[in-house]
């Protein structure tokens, strides 16, 4: 009898031990199965928002890109617009530079205009002076043995005005001042003056076929137009 007592006793010991067992591997069970649904349901929960925030992560991307894309255009348009007003200012100033250096030098090479122009006529009166006497008036043999001593004295004076108008015309040749007789020459309106007009035979229309007047240009420039007679 105390033998059956003791068996008992051992039995519902064990029982109650593979009871509280059981019940710790439920719980377990149960606690892991919460935990994994737990988790599946956050990560479930989880996925869509990535899921919806990353496309919206992407449509920012692209618009920072055509943000930045359109700024880097409207940049290089800057930048070219910059690079031709460089250039331009740069072929501004050159001009400018060119200009004022052609201007420096025709003040230097026509700074003697106005002095030339009241040495024209001197230049005109001497030429006239020259040729109003004839050759034969101061030949050593053209003049009467009783005008001998005159004649000389005349010869004398017609040779002193040719080398005085001889040296002007060095001097007016050394400083650029040069004379136009376009004799025989076609009209040119630039250096030529128009008087008149006339047929000529053998002359072809538009030839000077008389000057009245010496021109003179300095440097290239015309500082006094020869006045002309011109076929026709």
């Amino acid at each position: 009898m105390l033998i059956y007592i003791i068996q008992i006793t051992q039995y519902t010991s064990y029982t109650v031990a593979n009871s509280n067992n059981f019940m710790t591997q439920k719980e377990t069970t149960a606690f892991r199965s919460t935990a994994q649904g737990y988790s599946t349901e956050e990560k479930s929960k989880a996925e869509p928002e990535a899921d919806n925030k990353l496309p919206g992560s992407i449509e920012e991307c692209h618009k920072q890109i055509e943000t930045l894309t359109s700024d880097l255009t409207s940049l290089r348009t800057q930048a070219r617009d910059y690079e031709d007003k460089y250039k331009r200012a740069l072929a501004d100033g050159e001009n400018v530079r060119r200009r004022m250096m052609k201007q420096v030098e025709d003040a230097k090479s026509f700074a003697i205009q106005s002095f030339c122009k009241d040495l024209l006529d001197v230049a005109d009166t001497l030429a006239a002076a020259a040729e109003s006497v004839p050759e034969s008036e101061v030949s050593e043999g053209g003049a009467a043995a009783a005008e001998a001593g005159a004649a000389a004295a005349l010869r004398s004076l017609h040779d002193g005005v040719r080398l005085t108008r001889a040296q002007l015309t060095q001097v007016f040749s050394r400083h650029g001042l040069v004379s136009v007789s376009p004799l025989r020459e076609k009209f040119d309106p630039n250096l030529h003056e128009a008087l008149f007009q006339q047929e000529v035979e053998g002359a072809e229309p538009g030839t000077v076929v008389a000057v009245s007047k010496v021109g003179y240009k300095l440097h290239e420039r015309c500082v006094r137009p020869a006045l002309v007679g011109v076929a026709k």
